[in-house]
């Protein structure tokens, strides 16, 4: 589907600066550079011309983005929780609508995280089709979190979360459903990257950043990624726990949007 809101494409390619990590994680995230537990310095980060538009959940796009709505394009993250509960399975409830993020925030794009293999799945489809027609409404592309988690997961063939069949499963249910992007785990290869664009026509995917490693084995992944045809990245902690994350989104940029 093509928008006449396409702020968070550039040539058709995406770097989304995730910082949801302080509802996902907890604080624990910031710990390596405290700087990023100012929501200010990772907007300050998100200026970098790399950046194609930052991820928050609705208080903080709130509080900080209309300082930075000039300079930055948003991904309003319509749902989330937190580590702290033990939960029956995996399940991320809605804490905000498209029409609320859009009209009163100024989104350009929303996200939201299905949890594919969890009892709770049934629940979430529901929610994102709501989510989705929404989405159309608006014009804003729909950005799907597609993480294989759960019971039905862990009492089936496949080995976790992070087998590529399972991974290539979930992709598949973002095309499924109406999403015009899927984030994915990397599978662990070009190669398992390559089957992700064999199930999933002509929906953009991006790789999630996942936790920090070295620029060089991260840089590495994120060519693979590019070089199976895929779309981009989704990064939070590879970026903001850097005390330079200049130097990385310099590199990343190229390998990202080669013109």
């Amino acid at each position: 589907m093509k928008f006449d809101n396409d702020a968070i494409f550039r040539n058709g390619n995406s770097l989304i600066l995730a910082y949801d990590h302080g509802t996902e994680h907890g604080p624990v995230d910031f710990e390596p550079n405290p700087e990023s537990a100012d929501p200010r310095h990772v907007f300050e980060v998100a200026t970098h011309d790399a950046v194609t538009c930052v991820a928050v959940q609705k208080g903080v796009a709130e509080t900080y983005y209309p300082e930075y709505r000039d300079e930055v394009n948003l991904l309003l993250k319509l749902n989330g929780n937190s580590a702290l509960p033990k939960r029956e399975d995996y399940y991320s409830p809605k804490q905000c609508s498209v029409q609320y993020a859009v009209e009163e925030l100024g989104a350009d794009a929303v996200g939201y995280t299905m949890y594919a293999g969890s009892i709770h799945e049934d629940r979430m489809w529901q929610e994102f089709r709501e989510v989705q027609e929404e989405a159309r409404k608006y014009d804003v592309p729909v950005v799907m979190w597609a993480y294989p988690r759960g019971k039905g997961v862990q009492n089936s063939d496949y080995s976790g979360q992070k087998d590529p069949d399972l991974i290539a499963y979930a992709a598949r249910l973002g095309l499924e459903l109406g999403a015009d992007m899927v984030k994915c785990k990397y599978p662990g290869s070009q190669e398992d990257w390559e089957e992700i664009e064999r199930v999933t026509g002509d929906m953009k995917t991006v790789m999630s950043g996942g936790s920090k490693r070295s620029d060089e084995a991260f840089i590495n992944d994120v060519q693979s990624v590019i070089d199976a045809g895929g779309n981009g990245l989704a990064v939070g902690r590879n970026v903001f726990q850097r005390e330079d994350p200049e130097s990385l989104l310099d590199q990343l940029e190229e390998v990202i949007f080669e013109e």
